[in-house]
């Protein structure tokens, strides 16, 4: 089972969406430079399916996206926990993990979105064009189209 620190409505992790990004500790990646080391330790608050329910009932409204950052200790657990964020609440699911390649162990098709790839402070996150991570919207067929340069849009107010 998954332990969660926190939770946020977020607007630009998955763009276009409204997204409610849940940070799932226990990461087994130790990327030099991460933003969120605390990640790391394997502490929080077990995240099921009746934490799920309460956070969503709570934050949920207005959400049209629930992506859980992390989990990649154990990529079955989150496939589960997509399928169950879908049925449940009817809405799309993400999942950014910091692996360098789409596990094995999930079928692409129960996510809408997945991000791949580990911080490199040589190469930036999703925003630098040089980045090595890509955030792919996954369609309906499995196929997957790469969202990554949706970052890199000029911003007018910025």
């Amino acid at each position: 089972m998954f332990k969660f620190h926190n939770f946020d409505i977020v607007f630009q992790e998955i763009p276009d969406e409204t997204t409610l990004a849940i940070n799932i500790t226990g990461c087994p990646f130790r990327c030099e430079g991460c933003h969120s080391p605390h990640l790391r330790q394997d502490t929080g608050e077990p995240l099921d399916q009746e934490a799920l329910r309460a956070i969503w009932e709570r934050y949920g409204q207005g959400v049209t996206c629930v992506c859980l950052m992390g989990g990649d200790a154990d990529p079955a657990e989150v496939q589960r926990l997509s399928i169950f964020i879908r049925s449940e609440f009817g809405v799309r699911t993400g999942w950014y993990s910091g692996a360098d390649e789409i596990s094995p162990l999930i079928d692409v098709r129960n996510f809408d979105y997945i991000k791949i790839g580990g911080f490199r402070r040589d190469k930036g996150g999703l925003k630098h064009e040089t980045t090595n991570q890509r955030l792919y919207a996954v369609r309906p067929d499995g196929t997957l189209h790469d969202m990554t340069p949706l970052f890199h849009r000029k911003r007018v107010f910025e």
